[in-house]
């Protein structure tokens, strides 16, 4: 099966293709969970494609040696496993010797331990317990930890959270403001405790706090890797240092004591139900058939899309306010991980990778770029999400309001109207037949835009745990598609090395003459502001 197989299977229509039996034929469910595609140019034939490039990517042994613990990441010869994070507590996962299981269960109890003393206020600062929790970190470090509290806000119901990633200070300008500082706790997040960004915030942080308390080193928890420095730099005590592996990617990492601000805001039991609810997508997704495998059938449109149909971007709009989030998130989880040029083995791709990935929450976006979206003559496909359930009783009919927006932008997509039929609309309403015949053009919408649906009871932390779950699942797999390495991130590192030179040159202390040529004139133009 070849690239060229998938793309010949191009050039059909949604309505060609639609009829009585397509939306059985081309949906899944897992649980109280609907993927649906059918409103897709995808054919039968495609999706046969599909699977077979999977079979001979050897796809199967390729999952099972990431859940087993084998060095997929081979140009930082790490292992994979953010997986394991979320292992229940009777699991057993051992890796060339090394109990991964033992490690990822005994972090998590620390981790849960200290959740539960801060919430009770067996963990207290001088002037009582803490009301506040601001978590500093950036990337992988903020963008999960903000997306899972913004969505399951209404079951957090400890200290409030609060999450300062830009190294602009506007955030944590914000926080000072905002916190009774003598009862706030700073939890800063960074892995390598040196990401300039967080560790530069995080001093100012601890300045401010000097000024505020008599031990401000009360106030602060690490996550880290290095215990050692987060002493050393902030007097962090080892017993508020929470590690993790290497082997946990940031964009991976919400599952890992990343997510401690999630565990004291939310509270372990809501936390566990999160990991469990990941979980299960992972057995899911290691058991299912490929044709009910719903991140697997997630990933085959996503590279039908971008491969088969040449689209070059994904656009995801959740009809479900508490994930307006999640398009920024998942920009980061496919971009960062399969924004790549060269195969495992060093060799150029052989097609584009990952599309940009943009969007926002419905049904704002329909007043945004809808538009663009219905008329513009490059379709995008689009990615609809929606709850069954409204957030709380009496408010029904909001809901429904909702649901009937996320339909029928999904049946308008793929349908469209031709221009006779706008053009009888508007006879239909009284107006003028030539002025009909004149405006028809500007009400005629093409359709053929393809989009699918996810569809979900309501937003648990056990289905948050499975949609960020399966995420994952479809990032992986694209991946093995492009034959790519989807876990390391040398552009991110070329940007924090870049900037880590440049700041010398920013705060003007080295000669113009040695700058780069390129940066010469906006650096001498920054020194005349």
């Amino acid at each position: 099966m070849s690239w060229t197989d998938l793309q010949a299977e191009s050039g059909h229509t949604i309505a060609e293709l639609y009829d009585d039996e397509r939306f059985a034929e081309f949906s899944a469910t897992y649980e109280d969970m609907l993927f649906d595609y059918s409103r897709t140019q995808m054919t039968v034939a495609a999706r046969a494609t599909l699977f077979g490039m999977l079979e001979d990517r050897d796809f199967a042994q390729k999952r099972a040696a990431m859940y087993g613990g084998a060095k997929i990441n081979n140009t930082e010869g790490r292992r994979v496993l953010h997986t394991a994070l979320r292992l229940p507590e009777d699991a057993v996962l051992d890796a060339e010797g090394e109990d991964i299981a033992r490690q990822v269960l005994d972090s998590r109890a620390a981790c849960f331990a200290f959740a539960e003393d801060v919430r009770s206020g067996a963990y207290a600062a001088a002037a009582g317990s803490f009301t506040d929790v601001v978590n500093i970190g950036i990337g992988g470090s903020d963008l999960g930890p903000v997306l899972v509290a913004e969505a399951l806000t209404a079951h957090c119901d400890g200290p409030r959270l609060h999450f300062v990633s830009n190294v602009d200070g506007a955030a944590l300008t914000q926080v000072f403001q905002n916190c009774d500082l003598s009862r706030t706790l700073f939890i800063i997040a960074s892995k390598s405790f040196g990401t300039i960004e967080t560790m530069e915030t995080a001093k100012v942080a601890l300045a401010r706090m000097k000024s505020e308390v008599a031990d401000a080193s009360v106030h602060f928890a690490a996550l880290t890797t290095k215990p050692a420095l987060a002493a050393e730099q902030f007097g962090i005590p080892a017993e508020r240092c929470f590690g993790f592996a290497d082997w946990v990617g940031g964009r991976f990492s919400v599952w890992s004591p990343i997510g401690l601000p999630l565990m004291i805001g939310m509270g372990t039991a809501n936390f566990s139900e999160f990991l469990a609810g990941a979980h299960e997508i992972d057995t899911h997704f290691q058991s299912a058939p490929l044709a009910e495998n719903l991140p697997v059938l997630m990933a085959c449109v996503g590279v039908w899309h971008r491969n088969g149909c040449g689209f070059p971007t994904r656009c995801v709009v959740p009809y479900d306010q508490r994930l307006a989030t999640l398009p920024q998130y998942l920009q980061q989880l496919d971009m960062e991980s399969n924004g790549k040029r060269v195969t495992l083995d060093g060799d150029e791709v052989a097609v584009p990778t990952s599309p940009v990935v943009w969007g926002s929450a419905g049904t704002n976006a329909q007043h945004a770029y809808f538009q663009m979206l219905h008329q513009s003559p490059t379709p995008q496909p689009l990615e609809f999400m929606i709850a069954a359930e409204p957030v709380e009783e009496g408010l029904e009919h909001l809901q429904n309001i909702l649901i009937a927006n996320c339909f029928a932008q999904n049946q308008a997509f793929a349908f469209g109207r031709t221009e006779a039929e706008a053009e009888a609309l508007m006879i239909e309403d009284g107006m003028d037949a030539e002025e009909a015949r004149r405006l028809a053009p500007h009400r005629t919408f093409p359709g053929n835009r393809p989009s699918t649906l996810l569809l979900y009871r309501d937003l648990t932390p056990r289905t948050m745990g499975r949609i960020i779950a399966l995420a994952e699942a479809r990032c992986f797999t694209e991946g093995v598609f492009w034959g790519i390495n989807s876990f390391d991130q040398w552009g991110v590192e070329l940007g924090k090395v870049l900037a880590t030179g440049m700041l010398p040159h920013v705060e003007g202390k080295f000669a113009e003459d040695m700058v780069n040529e390129a940066l010469s004139g906006p650096l001498a133009h920054l020194h005349t502001l």
